[in-house]
């Protein structure tokens, strides 16, 4: 029967791109389904075109979930060492970009056409626009109905993804298909976004739309140090994407614009050294002229340093080392890089990938809750998790 294989692996992004290919090392048939025209759409466009395709520190401290412990597992069965060994097999120029994030020299079409390359040896049978219409357990299989006929196979991997990034295709597939099988998914948020602000915020923001800077931005105890960048809606950057993903509604963000100083003191000692300049003058020392006025602006001071009371000082001080806002919300999952939250797991093995109460049923990916960092983490956990569903499938 040409519609029954050993295996179907549903959403050929990286997860389901591994998964299928380690499957097919052990002899099964493959077959992986794509319900849009285009397969590893995420890969193509991730790290400008260039992916990046994995992080030389990604280990389980890298990540969020309910269980922080749930993907040590997959790291200890497949690291990025491995991965990275496969790109150079390959001979895909590489370079790092910075805290160990890995991307390809020229293009992201590498990685694509290399994990294409491994599925065609492995004589993965890859079927785009395929659109499932059920997906249904009998007694002796799972049976899938589609727009272009029925499937069967023992063993169903659920790679669809999170909601992030709508456009090229992400949907809510794998959630419904949890919770048809009566499996928990945690609660659903856009992560890695940019955040955004109203009225005098945002129009405080807005006026430096394109400025950035190296900034700590902090939400409790979880600290971030990477630039940031005021847009027309908020702020963004790599700081701020990271911290998004520990931000709930009403949550408060302190921002340190200027980390390696402290402002009071550099004020207080100009005011003796140059007490003709003014505060803005002062300030476009350490911070972007535009960000420099528009402080003093939002402040109404910007007088000689001379004539600064310490308690003016203090303020311009406050706003620029501890400045704290309070988003009304995130750009939601037509920019975010990743849905934090997920499958519970608690409803799937570690060691397998296999749902506990179902045999057969595999979870890997970003459909389960575990949320990498910014930095190729994710592209890291779909490697993995996919590659340790692919050996037990």
């Amino acid at each position: 029967m040409n519609n029954k294989y050993d295996v179907i692996v549903i959403g050929a992004g990286a997860a389901g791109l591994m998964c299928s290919i380690e499957a097919g090392k052990r002899g099964k048939s493959v077959c992986l389904l794509e319900h849009t025209s285009k397969i590893a759409e995420k890969i193509r466009i991730s790290g400008g075109g260039r992916c990046n395709f994995t992080n030389l520190y990604s280990d389980d401290n890298n990540f969020l979930s309910e269980n922080i412990h749930f993907c040590k597992s997959a790291f200890s069965k497949y690291t990025q060492l491995d991965f990275i060994n496969l790109v150079k097999k390959h001979s895909i120029e590489f370079h790092e970009k910075k805290l160990g994030q890995l991307f390809c020299n020229k293009s992201a079409k590498d990685i694509i056409e290399m994990l294409i390359s491994e599925c065609e040896k492995q004589r993965v049978k890859i079927k785009i626009e395929t659109k499932i219409n059920t997906l249904n357990k009998t007694k002796d299989c799972y049976v899938i109905k589609t727009n272009t006929g029925d499937l069967f196979s023992s063993s169903i991997v659920i790679a669809t993804g999170g909601l992030s990034i709508p456009k090229i295709g992400a949907t809510d597939f794998g959630y419904k298909v949890a919770k048809q099988f009566n499996l928990k998914v945690t609660k659903l948020y856009p992560a890695l976004v940019p955040l955004i602000f109203d009225n005098e915020m945002l129009e405080f923001c807005k006026s430096l739309a394109g400025i950035s800077v190296n900034a700590s931005v902090k939400i409790n105890k979880t600290v971030f140090d990477e630039g940031l960048i005021f847009t027309h809606r908020g702020i963004s950057g790599p700081s701020i994407l990271q911290i998004s993903s520990f931000w709930k509604a009403a949550k408060p963000v302190t921002i340190n614009l200027l980390p390696e100083y402290d402002l009071d003191q550099i004020l207080k000692a100009r005011r003796v050294e140059t007490p003709k300049q003014n505060i803005s003058r002062i300030l476009s020392d350490y911070l972007p002229n535009r960000l420099a006025e528009a402080v003093c602006n939002k402040l109404k001071i910007n007088i000689k340093i001379a004539d600064t009371s310490n308690e003016n000082i203090k303020k311009i001080s406050e706003f620029v080392n501890q400045w704290t806002v309070i988003p009304i919300g995130t750009e939601g999952y037509k920019t975010a890089e990743v849905t934090l939250g997920g499958v519970d797991t608690k409803e799937i093995s570690s060691s397998t990938m296999e749902c506990k109460k179902h045999s057969g049923l595999y979870f890997i990916g970003e459909v389960l809750d575990v949320t990498g960092h910014l930095g190729g983490h994710n592209f890291q956990w779909a490697w993995s998790s996919g590659f340790l569903a692919g050996q037990n499938v």
